[in-house]
């Protein structure tokens, strides 16, 4: 996994021996197991490290007002009840939530408007809730909706 993962060595002496992956790739989903020997003793911990991906078709950067379809998966086992969908989520008049039981949220002509933060959320049967934020880019017009502009004549137009 070299030269993704790191070791923060000058933890160690605090009793920190956290493991770093970056970036996270699909995978690397498993069980870890961390071993430490102190004082003729050995200390372990297990953990489990579970992976989410939010995919785009076409991938980013999107068109304006070609279909975009964006999906959610995840490496958890349990039965999906839910994916949620948010854009936006400070509150506001371009705030947006869509929730459904498909993991795949589509938007049939995507505007300027739908671009920046989007987080996804699944929630699963056993009461799991996993979520992952992207930042969307759409290549489009982003000017006034009347395309005539009138300049001075001798002054600059942009």
């Amino acid at each position: 996994m070299k030269p993704r993962v790191s070791l923060q060595d000058s933890a160690l002496s605090n009793g920190n021996f956290s493991l770093r992956i970056a970036p996270v790739r699909s995978e690397d989903v498993g069980l870890y197991e961390a071993q430490v020997e102190y004082k003729a003793e050995v200390h372990s911990c297990l953990v489990e490290l579970g992976v989410i991906t939010v995919t785009l078709s076409p991938p980013s950067p999107v068109i304006e007002n070609e279909l975009l379809l964006m999906s959610c998966n995840s490496s958890h086992q349990a039965s999906l009840v839910e994916t949620c969908w948010f854009h936006n989520e400070h509150p506001g008049p371009t705030s947006k939530t869509f929730c459904s039981l498909s993991r795949t949220l589509s938007i049939l002509h995507p505007a300027m408007s739908d671009a920046g933060s989007w987080r996804c959320q699944l929630r699963y049967s056993d009461k799991e809730i996993i979520s992952a934020t992207f930042n969307l880019q759409i290549l489009g017009f982003d000017g006034p909706t009347n395309p005539v502009v009138y300049a001075a004549a001798g002054s600059a137009a942009d």
